[in-house]
């Protein structure tokens, strides 16, 4: 059973939501906030499995939110940030901030579901327009200097490199596992070192470290 907790200051969402939930056999709403501060006192009374968090809301808002939630080294709740607003600032500072997915309230409900389960499951997900624009943005950047590659590239095993590759370019660990010829136990492992050496909040940092340092090029 995957716990929820929905964070909007809108009650008629987190009701509808919550409505929607309930006829799910493997989630559960555990709590519910109508703002930031609401949601990081209710995450570290209730640790649930994922938070689904929108960005405006008086007080602290999400981005915030999000930030303080993954700043506890106990917390193991991952944020999924649901939100009417895709503008760049949103998109970028809740990644900062350490979310694990990010999607719009117009997606059609079983993507909503979904992205709950990936979230959950430690992967990421991120809305197709978002992910179009983080390409863009890039394609746009200069080339990073063959220092900066060096330094990480050199921090980090063959097979480690290999498993960033293919991160970056979206493999989940059983698609991971299953183009090295290895287990996905094993490819959790890889993982496990890639965020410690890398000092990489979750896998959506590990994606965007490896368009930084030049394994995955952007689409042109």
């Amino acid at each position: 059973m995957i716990r929820v907790v929905l964070v909007d200051d809108q009650p008629l969402i987190r009701s509808g939501l919550r409505v929607l939930i309930a006829d799910i056999p493997d989630l559960e709403v555990a709590g519910e906030a109508g703002n930031g501060a609401e949601a990081v006192e209710l995450v570290q009374q209730l640790r649930p499995d994922v938070a689904i968090m929108d960005i405006r809301m008086p007080g602290m808002d999400g981005i915030e939110a999000t930030r303080r939630i993954n700043a506890d080294p106990e917390a193991k709740t991952r944020v999924l940030v649901l939100t009417t607003f895709d503008e760049d600032e949103y998109v970028y500072g809740a990644l900062r901030a350490g979310a694990s997915g990010f999607l719009v309230k117009d997606m059609p409900l079983k993507t909503i579901l979904d992205g709950i389960r990936v979230v959950a499951a430690g992967d990421a997900l991120i809305a197709p327009s978002v992910t179009r624009r983080l390409i863009e943005e890039f394609a746009a950047r200069p080339e990073p200097a063959a220092t900066t590659r060096r330094a990480v590239v050199d921090g980090i095993t063959d097979r480690e490199r290999e498993v960033l590759t293919l991160v970056g370019r979206g493999l989940s660990n059983t698609e991971i596992a299953e183009e090295l010829t290895i287990s996905v136990a094993t490819a959790k492992a890889h993982l496990a070192r890639l965020f410690t050496k890398l000092d990489a909040r979750d896998r959506v940092h590990l994606v965007i470290l490896a368009y930084e340092i030049g394994l995955v090029a952007p689409p042109r």
